[in-house]
């Protein structure tokens, strides 16, 4: 018997209820939610006798403010970049606060979910366990006149700058040095009156001062910086893959295909073909795949790693640019064929995955990693 589930999410926010559609669908009671905003506030009863989904806290602005505003100050609004060191501290605070009240049974852990939403540690994680990873340049990045010095020992020329605890491709920059050290700077990142705010348009800075000034704004909340990998192709534009594993499984695939670096369905990226892109692999398919699962096994307590895979060009081998632990927002897309998952959302294959977890045991073969089960989640009481 399936124990009641609660959502840690924002009321009404299509993940919270895209969850709660898919329980309906598997004949599961209703899920309750407990609101971020109750959590963040200090103003909530844990629920105790059930399993407590963590879902993501974003897309909320009076979470947001409350997470970010104290770091911005009165200068604060939504769409600032900046603030998202004290952003990943306060999620990671209020997570861990409710891993130790007693009673309460997460979904997922939040030491992992730290880890997974620290871009330099989960690269460090990865290429410790030998899952291929872009060359990072390691150490603390205190701005751009420093950044520009270590690239150049390093012989980097092209590279991604990411906040360290960004998401959605929020303050990246694809940063590319000409022969005669010009820059071109790629992001979606609108510089005003010295202060970042997102857009949905994706900008292209020419001038130093304007990119050092991004940087250099960028810099206190933590850098990651790694060395930009030249992308497989999908109808003359750049393409990576977004693989959901549940459970160990690799279940769902979105190709992701853009004419600019960063391939965000938000920033004018679109899905594009899997059959298309299985063809172009061939028999390198299962090997991206493989890939996606080896990342997410690094994670044995998250029933769902979203794991974006990036296949160098000619589809033959692949790297993982990142970890996302929610990653699977992804509506109206059903699991891979064949696969435990086929027919149902990324919802609820990780449903089947705890009410079913033997159709997500391999019958033959080796598993690229330990897949978790209902045994392996986070339980805290006393």
């Amino acid at each position: 018997m399936t124990p009641q589930l609660t959502v840690l999410g924002n009321p009404g926010h299509r993940r919270v209820t895209l969850f709660a559609a898919a329980a309906r669908a598997a004949g599961l009671p209703e899920p309750a939610v407990l609101p971020w905003l109750d959590v963040l506030r200090g103003q909530y009863r844990p629920p105790t006798g059930g399993l407590l989904r963590i879902e993501s806290p974003g897309e909320d602005a009076r979470v947001d403010e409350l997470l970010r505003g104290p770091a911005l100050g009165p200068s604060y609004a939504p769409t600032r970049v900046e603030g998202t060191a004290a952003w990943y501290a306060g999620v990671l605070a209020a997570l861990r606060g409710l891993a130790a009240r007693p009673g309460v049974r997460l979904l997922g852990d939040p030491e992992e979910i730290g880890v997974m939403f620290d871009k330099r540690r989960s690269h460090a994680l990865l290429a410790a366990a030998g899952v291929p990873v872009p060359r990072a340049l390691g150490g603390e990045v205190t701005g751009w006149e420093q950044l520009r010095g270590r690239l150049a020992e390093a012989g980097l020329h092209r590279i991604f700058v990411k906040p360290a605890h960004g998401s959605s491709a929020s303050g990246v920059l694809a940063l590319e040095f000409g022969p005669r050290g010009q820059v071109l700077a790629t992001t979606s990142v609108e510089l005003a009156d010295g202060r970042l705010h997102n857009s949905l348009r994706v900008r292209r800075y020419r001038d130093e001062a304007e990119v050092a000034a991004i940087v250099d704004r960028l810099a206190p909340d933590g850098l990651h910086v790694e060395q930009w990998i030249p992308k497989a192709s999908q109808s003359g534009r750049s393409a990576d893959l977004r693989v959901v594993v549940v459970a160990g499984r690799a279940t769902h695939v979105v190709v992701r295909t853009s004419a600019q670096p960063m391939t965000n369905l938000h920033l004018g990226g679109a899905r594009g073909s899997v059959d298309l892109a299985r063809e172009a692999a061939g028999a390198a398919w299962p090997v991206l795949l493989e890939t996606a699962e080896r990342a997410a096994a690094c994670f044995p307590r998250a029933p769902m790693v979203g794991v974006d895979v990036l296949p160098a060009a000619g589809w033959r081998r692949a790297l993982v640019g990142e970890v996302n632990a929610f990653g699977d927002l992804l509506p109206n897309l059903t699991g891979l064929s064949g696969g435990p998952a086929e027919g149902l959302d990324t919802y609820g294959a990780q449903l089947a995955a705890l009410t079913r977890p033997a159709a997500f045991t391999r019958s033959t073969g080796g598993a690229p990693g330990p897949a978790p089960t209902t045994h392996q989640m986070t339980e805290h009481a006393p």
